[in-house]
This record gives structure tokens, sequence and C-alpha cells, in this order.
């Protein structure tokens, strides 16, 4: 396959995951206004230091108000991982490859996108809660298409390589906003506000009924454990670095547990991380400072992707 088509179909697949997740994201803080007690204040300006973007908000909006953090984090046309801008550049992806992708994924790509480009121009608040409802479900359904009709070769394992590391990036960003962001004061840990916060946040992740049907309680360690290292809910950390490493080994050939090359090692020594730690080794050490050493490597595996498959290297005599 030419690296410019694996390319082209690993970030197609990277951008409609990165939309779904940031709809997630703000989702979040939209979920516990409804849901937090009156005179509790919802906090914005930490959900876009989360995203690593503050400079560049802060450049074009100054003041964090949810009229802004909603604007720059979903249609701001000039952010590049705003919704809107993933949409776009996803369909010009998919535009460059549609003689290998099917038609059905070329279609729900573009349908995608319209749907995001017409609620950018009508912006309506009251209508906020069910658009990004159709963004998830919206990808959704690219996903199913693409499993559904596209042949499962390298391109299918390349598309689904950058959905599953998109997929675990963002779900240790939305855990970490729990961590980092929601919680008012100290005082506040183990009240009905609390309880609220953790119940949101796995309601953003689409596991609060997987996780009730596993585990009874709502405790904040038992759902950063389900949500990081449970091996088989579908976004979970762990999870995504198992079918990252699966759809790796297919494309190459290699045994899983060994590596020929950076991006095997990597991700490897990532998803082995994962193996033999515990939620309470991760509490330990600080949440916070886990999952950005995750974020960290999950870069760090992307790299190594491009370095060694997509990038053009100069022939040597």
């Amino acid at each position: 396959m030419l690296s410019r088509v694996a390319d082209s179909i690993y970030w197609l697949n990277r951008y409609i995951e990165r939309a779904e997740n940031v709809a997630r994201f703000v989702d979040v803080n939209l979920n516990l206004l409804l849901d937090s007690p009156a005179g509790v204040t919802q906090q914005w300006k930490p959900l876009v230091n989360t995203t690593g973007d503050r400079s560049a908000f802060a450049e074009r909006y100054g003041e964090a108000t949810a009229e802004n953090v909603i604007e720059f984090l979903t249609f701001d046309r000039s952010y590049p991982n705003s919704i809107l801008s993933c949409l776009c550049a996803a369909r010009e992806n998919a535009r460059s490859v549609r003689e290998i992708i099917s038609s059905e994924m070329w279609e729900q790509v573009n349908e995608f996108y319209l749907m995001v480009n017409e609620a950018a121009m009508g912006k309506r608040s009251s209508e906020l809660s069910s658009f990004f409802a159709q963004v998830k479900l919206a990808s959704h359904l690219f996903a199913g298409v693409m499993d559904a009709t596209m042949s499962h070769n390298e391109g299918w394992h390349f598309g689904k390589i950058g959905r599953y590391l998109e997929r675990a990036d963002k779900t240790a960003r939305i855990l970490d906003v729990k961590y980092f962001i929601l919680l008012p004061t100290v005082d506040d840990v183990g009240t009905s506000l609390d309880q609220l916060q953790w119940i949101a946040l796995l309601k953003s992740a689409s596991a609060y009924e997987m996780y009730r049907k596993q585990i009874r309680r709502i405790a904040p360690p038992d759902v950063a454990q389900f949500l990081i290292l449970n091996r088989e809910f579908p976004r979970s950390i762990q999870f995504c670095f198992l079918q990252a490493e699966q759809s790796l080994c297919k494309i190459t050939g290699v045994p899983a547990g060994t590596w020929t090359n950076p991006v095997e090692r990597t991700l490897g020594r990532l998803r082995s991380q994962l193996d033999y730690v515990t939620i309470e080794e991760i509490i330990q050490r600080g949440l916070h400072e886990f999952l950005d050493d995750l974020q960290i490597g999950i870069n760090q595996v992307g790299l190594t992707i491009y370095e060694t498959f997509f990038a053009l290297h100069p022939l040597t005599p």
C-alpha cells in the first residue's frame, strides 16, 4: 500500500474520532450544568487548559466563558482541533483516497461534515446537547460503515490504529477533566456533587451502564480503573492499546510480544505498562501525572508511526 494512502486513512479515522471526543469533552460540562446543585458554577477555563491550546484560545477570545469555550472547541475554523476543523480535515483525507475507501464511507463523511457545518451557521445554544449527541452518533455510523464495507486489509488496519490511538488519548483527557477541573474545592470530595461529577464523567464516555453492570457503587478509584485498565470496555485506554497493537501486528506480520521496528517497540512498551500496574499505584503516583505521561507516550507512538510508515526518506547511494 502507498504510504500516502495509508497516511490518509489513518488521519481520516483520527479526525473523525477526535471530533467525537471533543463533543464528549464539552458535553461533560454541559451535563454537569443540568445535574449540579444551585449555586455551583461551571469551570470552563481548565477545559481549554486540558486541550493544551490555552495560548491560542487566550489570543482569540480572552475570557473563558461558556460561550467562548464552546465556540473555540466546536465551530472555530481557525483552530485545527475544533469539531468543524476536524471534519474539514477528515473530508479532505477521504477525498484524496476515494478510490480506496467505499462509497458509503465517503457519503457518511460528507453527511457528517454538512451536519456540523449547518450547525455552525445556526449556533443555537438551546440545541447544543442534541448537536453533540448527533456528532457522537455520526462518528459511530462512520466506524460501523467502515468496518462493514471496507476490506479488512492494511488500509483498514491503519484506520483502526488511528481510531484507537485517538480514543485512548481523549479518554485520558476526559478522565483528567474530572481530576484537574471539575471539583471546585477539596471540601467537595465525597459529597453528592462529587458523585454527580463522576457519573457525568462515565456518561460522557458512554461507560455508565457498563460500569454499573460490573461495579455497583460509584467510587473514584473504581471509575479510574474501569476507564484506564479494563480490557473489555471499548473506550478504556487498555482496550484501545490492545486493539491498536493487534492491527499493527497484522500490518507488519510480527507476532505479538515481539518487535522489529520503533512503532512496535514504543506501542508495546506503552501497553505493557498497563498490564502490570494497579490503580493503587497509579493513585499513589498521582492520577494527573500518570495520565499526562500516557498522553506523552501516545504522542510518541504517533510520531514513530509517521517516521516508520509515512515519512519520505531520501535515498542513500
